[in-house]
């Protein structure tokens, strides 16, 4: 089975929520239509559950891609329980060979450098790589493409490029 190219994976306790939408755009622009996303709020208690068979099969795919977007509201200036009590369920070194690319929405911008500060470490303690810094997008403005294309234009190239066949391996 190859790899997917690009997953998200979004850590905010409301279903269908604006950081849903901010990592799936973010994960077009990278590298292309991700498959799968992860809404945690559709798992809710069953992540407390360790024989969830659902919980099991997202973690079998997130851990499969090739990159990673892992997205979070900042709540209490860091990511969400709900993202914590997954990624608890990824083995150390779990993400070895996928590219994790940090997004946090933020509500002004004494957060901004909670993607770099809270997520890159435990997705580095997972075994991702994390070759572009984390993104933080002012959560009014987390679709409007000119929050983050500066950003894009950055790390679209290196993350694309990552992406490729055989790249991570």
């Amino acid at each position: 089975m190859s790899r997917p190219d690009i997953a998200v994976l979004v850590g905010n306790p409301k279903p269908a929520s604006r950081t849903l939408e901010a990592a799936t755009l973010l994960a077009r622009e990278l590298v292309g239509e991700p498959d799968p996303v992860v809404d945690l709020a559709e798992l809710g208690p069953a992540l407390l559950d360790w024989s969830d068979a659902r919980v099991d099969e997202a973690v079998a795919r997130v851990s499969a891609a090739r990159v990673l977007v892992v997205a979070s509201p900042t709540y209490k200036g860091s990511y969400t329980g709900l993202l914590k009590l997954f990624l608890d369920r990824i083995p150390g070194g779990g993400l070895t060979g996928t590219v994790a690319v940090p997004l946090m929405l933020a509500a002004g911008p004494g957060h901004a450098m909670a993607p770099e500060v809270f997520l890159r470490p435990v997705l580095t303690e997972l075994g991702a790589s994390v070759p572009v810094r984390g993104l933080s997008l002012p959560e009014q403005r987390y679709d409007d493409p000119s929050a983050s294309a500066d950003w894009l234009a950055q790390a679209r190239p290196l993350v694309s490029s990552l992406a490729t066949e055989g790249a991570l391996a």
